[in-house]
């Protein structure tokens, strides 16, 4: 294992119409030790009652840094056919000064039909969709490099999707988090896919940290032996209940190698 094991707490802004629920959860999972804390970019909420309440991502990422002191933060993840690129990249820097250097940009191609058609965004299809992606990765970027200030930190860019040939492809071009969908199987052949496609751009696949949804205690090593380090647990509102987190974080401290500490 090449780098440590890390757990991230998915608050999903749904089912809260609080937000000091929100807000709560947000420092009971700093407190229990996450490493991340990340929420998600859609405009209504995914299960439970459609018309359920919701929260908008990038506003409460702000709010977010703003309260927090150790995790790191981000969407997972934003959507980018409604983002514009360059915009984008100004808020990920906003927010990166106001975390002093925790944020993580998530960003992938959009799925959820909803979020395009209500706000009057075109949906397309899954191949023009990451088209755009592909075109917005360039844009932000470029942006990136403009800003000024500049971020705190080089931003972590984190990806998420499987597509073979497009998102993959953006993965080894632009990643430095890959987050997959897929079961351990299809994770093993996509692994495959991502290292010839980072052989094919010049980039060495081992500095792409491979991220999963939580696969259960039970589940976990297989996917840790399949060179998963990131995993995270998605939580709803209103409870926001951490039990399987706390879990999930009593692993990650019992498989990580311990400190070094003194002289060799």
């Amino acid at each position: 294992m090449t780098r440590p094991v890390r757990i991230g707490v998915q608050l999903q802004p749904q089912h809260a119409p609080d937000y000091g629920l929100i807000r709560d959860a947000v420092l009971r999972s700093e407190d229990a030790g996450v490493d991340i804390v990340f929420n998600w970019d859609h405009f209504y909420p995914l299960t439970g009652d459609p018309d359920g309440a919701h929260f908008e991502c990038w506003t409460m990422l702000g709010a977010v840094a703003e309260q927090t002191e150790r995790v790191e933060l981000g969407a997972l993840v934003t959507g980018g056919g409604y983002r514009n690129p360059d915009l984008l990249a100004d808020m990920a820097r906003t927010v990166d000064h106001i975390s002093e250097g925790r944020l993580i940009l998530g960003i992938g191609g959009g799925w959820f039909e909803r979020d395009y058609d209500e706000y009057g965004y075109e949906f397309g299809s899954a191949g023009t969709r990451l088209d755009l992606l592909k075109e917005n990765m360039a844009r932000i970027a470029a942006r990136l490099k403009k800003l000024n200030p500049q971020p705190v930190r080089d931003i972590p860019i984190l990806i998420g999707g499987g597509g073979e040939k497009k998102t993959l492809r953006l993965v080894a071009e632009y990643a430095d988090i890959w987050h997959s969908f897929a079961d351990l199987d299809v994770l093993t052949h996509k692994n495959k896919v991502l290292a010839e496609h980072a052989a094919a751009v010049g980039t060495d696949e081992s500095r792409i940290e491979r991220s999963v949804q939580w696969p259960g205690i039970e589940s976990a090593p297989a996917f840790l032996e399949a060179g998963v380090t990131l995993f995270t647990i998605g939580i709803s509102g209103p409870s926001y209940s951490l039990s399987e987190v706390e879990r999930a974080v009593r692993w990650r401290d019992e498989v990580n190698p311990e400190p070094v500490s003194g002289l060799a």
